[in-house]
């Protein structure tokens, strides 16, 4: 009995709401949404992290909270109920982050507050929780969260080696004697534009390499 409770909820078709948007359904690269924090937040490794995290948190547990409400929201309202459950996870994340991770929530400023406008919760929640049972709309809302944030630490990971040397603030280049050779910190890997142009290459990788999604388009 255990064994098929647990296939039904690590069934393939649940298994690719966690491991599509990874991929060719990314929500970034694929859907183009959350295009905004990915510039903002990608200068360091650290914080590019900890947003992601917060997201996947926010966008999982949304999911499963109208989920389980779906049946029962009346729909002239739906999207005030979604947009009040996002903004009471936000603000229970912002004050965990004040907490436990003071700098990383300075560092980050007013963009976690801006997770409530970040165009992938409300799409899961429209395309997904408000037609699906809490298990799956889980995996779906945790799938994007990672897909989201998978982006997010790539961009980051070479904005910040490029633009300041380091990883996770720990200084790589100095270490493996790059500036001894000649190599000088990139200034404009930490300006803005970058990050697009950094997610605009991840995108033409993608796209390079799978024909499906020219096709799709």
């Amino acid at each position: 009995m255990e064994n098929k409770e647990k296939e039904i909820l690590f069934s393939p078709k649940n298994i690719k709401l966690i491991t599509n948007p990874l991929g060719h359904d990314n929500p970034i690269t694929v859907q183009v949404l959350g295009i905004c924090s990915a510039l903002a937040v990608t200068v360091k490794m650290k914080p590019a992290l900890v947003m992601a995290i917060s997201v996947t948190i926010v966008v999982a547990l949304s999911n499963v909270i109208i989920a389980a409400m779906r049946k029962s929201i009346p729909g002239r309202i739906r999207i005030i109920v979604q947009l009040v459950v996002i903004a009471t996870l936000v603000i229970l994340v912002d004050q965990f982050l004040k907490a436990f991770a003071f700098d990383v929530s300075k560092q980050l400023s007013v963009f976690v507050g801006l997770i409530i406008t970040n165009c992938i919760l409300m799409g899961r929640l429209e395309a997904f929780a408000m037609a699906n049972d809490p298990w799956p709309s889980f995996l779906d809302g945790l799938g994007n969260g990672a897909g989201y944030g998978l982006i997010l630490v790539i961009v980051s990971l070479f904005r910040e080696l490029l633009g300041s040397g380091s990883v996770m603030g720990y200084p790589v280049m100095e270490k493996i004697g790059a500036y001894n050779l000649g190599y000088e910190d990139n200034g404009m890997m930490i300006l803005p534009p970058m990050a697009l142009i950094v997610v605009g290459i991840i995108i033409w990788i993608q796209r390079s390499r799978n024909k499906a999604l020219i096709e799709k388009q």
